[in-house]
């Protein structure tokens, strides 16, 4: 039983089946098998900035059948798109925030399959990681909508999944703490950033 992280060997890769049955209190994410520290409670700023982003989209689907979930909850993205068994996923990761439209993907254990919109919240320890990594990860997953949300520079930067599955920018410069971006897998609604941001 693997019940402290040093136990693992760091240069293997490992699958869904084995991430669930660790027994230590370190959160961990899976990027294609290998093992990424999650790194420490994130600051006041991001957690300010997640709790009014996710008290927006909650108040927006509060009568809709639609989920959203707020960190540390797990999602598996098995590649392709199709769901798998545990011991075929090697990629679980916990988005800041996500949206999940078709509600057959969740389970006791989270979520087995790409969300429809994911958010992420960019802090020094997980920047390059949300940038490139993760980017990745979701267009291939088919994760439809990836904002990356700069807290201290008061920014956004929405993507999203084009007709040939590649992100496409909403536009070419990141939307700030004055404006609303709009979401696009629920047309009508948008996100005020000056909630967002706000004191």
């Amino acid at each position: 039983m693997i019940t402290h992280i040093n136990q693992l060997d760091l240069s293997k890769e490992y699958t869904y089946a084995d991430y669930v049955n660790w027994q230590f209190d370190e959160s961990v994410e899976l990027i294609r098998g290998k093992v990424i520290r999650i790194s420490p409670a994130p600051n006041t700023l991001h957690q300010s900035c997640s709790g009014n982003l996710h008290g927006l989209i909650w108040s927006y689907l509060r009568d809709k059948s639609y989920r959203s979930f707020t960190a540390p909850f797990d999602v598996r993205l098995p590649l392709p798109i199709t769901q798998q068994a545990d011991n075929k996923v090697n990629t679980v990761v916990q988005p800041d925030l996500c949206v999940i439209c078709d509600v057959q993907k969740l389970d006791d254990r989270g979520c087995n399959g790409a969300p429809d919109w994911v958010i992420e919240i960019l802090s020094k320890g997980t920047a390059q990681k949300d940038l490139k990594d993760k980017f990745t990860i979701y267009q291939h997953a088919g994760v439809r909508e990836y904002w990356i949300v700069h807290p201290i520079e008061g920014t956004v930067l929405p993507y999203r999944l084009n007709e040939t599955g590649t992100y496409q920018l909403l536009r070419q410069t990141p939307f700030t703490r004055e404006e609303t971006v709009p979401v696009g897998i629920f047309p009508g609604f948008g996100v005020d950033l000056e909630v967002v941001f706000g004191d």
